[in-house]
């Protein structure tokens, strides 16, 4: 059976930059390289997704081999330098850009959502839904002026960091093994940005933010909490998974936590090697459940942004794991709710339209 998936989380929007003359054969037809395109999407029962916007670091001439220090834990990998607004809005307006080219291209296919009656209507009618999220703020300014232009293209979802600092807070280093306890907590900028955030109605995702920073966002937020694409700590003790106490706060805010497919997050050796079963992803479902509740588990794949374990291979693999899922013992009325119903449930109680 091919299950309906919402999916928390993917990079597709960065091949798109990375080769913008080639975006028509990347995304229309297919051309097999990659985790995502349109009809691996529809083929592999993607009906939603956080699309998201993401400034790469510069790499110098002298950065080390990461893949090779990941390759011998125990590792931790520096982060790079703070990226200003200045630097980073023109390439996150493009890739906005592409989110919304994608719908135009697509014919109906696909369409960029912006409110929980545009989701529902795209879930009823088989259009799959794609949902703005910036992943690092690096894009919005001090004076969060940029947040409101972003708002209005569409930006539905935000995460104040991804692992290397912004003016806003401070993320996780990558780092095995370790925990997220890593740094300080929000900037005053970073508060402000969670207010705001929270009279928009822009979800704020806690994947990538430190401890303390997680901390922070859960004494003033008004919303659910939310990691997109994250693991549990208890399995893989990565700096990027969260503890049980993490678990328990999110779950009191009656959030959501998407399970991230990366092979570095789901191993026990902290290794990236795709070579492994899906008893793995299974062992950290499981923990997930039995720590948040069956309403707040989803799918957060990191496709086309992490490596991915090899049965799933890219988003035509989603029945492989599902199939697994049900093997292992999850109900009809379980799997509905852990591939798609329970994203739909949060963002009711996130988003304000």
């Amino acid at each position: 059976m091919v299950w309906n998936v919402f999916d928390g989380h993917n990079d597709l929007l960065l091949r798109l930059a990375q080769a913008p003359g080639r975006r028509a054969e990347i995304w229309l037809t297919g051309e097999g390289r990659g985790h995502l395109d349109l009809p691996r999407m529809i083929e592999g029962g993607f009906v939603a997704g956080f699309f998201a916007i993401y400034i790469p670091s510069p790499v110098p001439h002298d950065s080390p081999d990461f893949d090779a220090v990941m390759a011998n834990p125990p590792y931790s990998l520096p982060l790079p330098d703070l990226i200003g607004a200045q630097a980073a809005q023109p390439l996150a307006l493009s890739m906005a850009g592409h989110l919304l080219w994608m719908e135009r291209a697509s014919e109906g296919r696909f369409k960029v959502v912006r409110s929980r009656t545009e989701l529902k209507d795209c879930l009823a009618s088989g259009v799959i839904a794609g949902i703005m999220h910036m992943e690092g703020a690096e894009a919005i300014d001090e004076s969060l002026d940029a947040l409101h232009c972003f708002h209005a293209l569409g930006l539905r979802s935000l995460g104040p960091v991804w692992s290397r600092p912004t003016i806003f807070g401070h993320g996780v280093p990558f780092a095995y093994p370790g925990n997220p306890d890593t740094g300080p907590g929000l900037t005053d900028a970073g508060k402000r940005l969670v207010k705001e955030c929270n009279s928009l109605g822009i979800m704020i995702d806690l994947s990538h933010l430190n401890e303390k920073g997680f901390d922070d966002v859960a004494r003033l937020s008004d919303a659910p909490l939310v990691a997109t694409h994250s693991n549990a700590w208890a399995v893989t003790q990565s700096t990027r998974n969260l503890t049980d106490r993490q678990l328990a706060v999110i779950r009191e805010s009656r959030g959501m936590v998407g399970l991230n497919f990366a092979t570095v997050f789901l191993r026990e050796d902290g290794l990236q090697g795709g070579d492994i079963s899906l008893d793995v992803m299974l062992r950290h479902l499981d923990h997930l459940i039995t720590h948040l509740g069956e309403d707040h588990v989803g799918l957060g794949s990191d496709f086309d942004g992490a490596g991915i374990p090899d049965p799933i291979k890219d988003v035509a693999g989603l029945p492989r794991l599902t199939g697994a899922m049900e093997k292992h013992g999850y109900n009809a009325a379980l799997m509905k709710k852990l591939t798609c119903d329970n994203w739909v449930s949060l963002l009711d109680r996130t988003w304000k339209d």
